[in-house]
């Protein structure tokens, strides 16, 4: 069964960074794709990075593009997501997921989830 722990999340000025990290307990890690997706209070969860198993390609929401960026250490089985320039509406919990197949970015295209973490960005 694969096991996803999250960590990194906190409390951060806006224009502030963090850094979100995911050990994923997955046995052939280097074949699954990983992303992130976050859930804000009163909205439904969405994609806003995820890093491909074949050629380590990052690809982002457009809300976070040029500021998020997402990375994988296969021999560590992690994946890494460094936000920058944070905003306020980056607030909300960040969940680490990953998927052994499908090419889509969607919370319906992954089959395990972690706990999720949470980031608020203050004013």
């Amino acid at each position: 069964q694969v096991q996803l722990v999250e960590s990194g999340g906190g409390l951060v000025q806006a224009g502030g960074s963090l850094r979100l990290s995911c050990v994923a307990s997955i046995r052939t890690f280097s074949t699954y794709r990983m992303a992130w997706f976050r859930q804000a209070p009163g909205k439904e969860r969405e994609f806003a990075a995820g890093i491909t198993w074949h050629d380590n390609k990052g690809y982002y929401a457009d809300s976070v593009k040029g500021r998020f960026t997402i990375s994988r250490d296969n021999a560590k089985n992690t994946v890494e997501l460094q936000m920058n320039s944070l905003k306020p509406e980056d607030t909300a919990v960040y969940y680490c997921a990953t998927a052994r197949a499908g090419s889509a970015w969607l919370p319906t295209s992954f089959t395990s989830w972690g706990q999720g973490t949470q980031v608020t960005v203050s004013s």
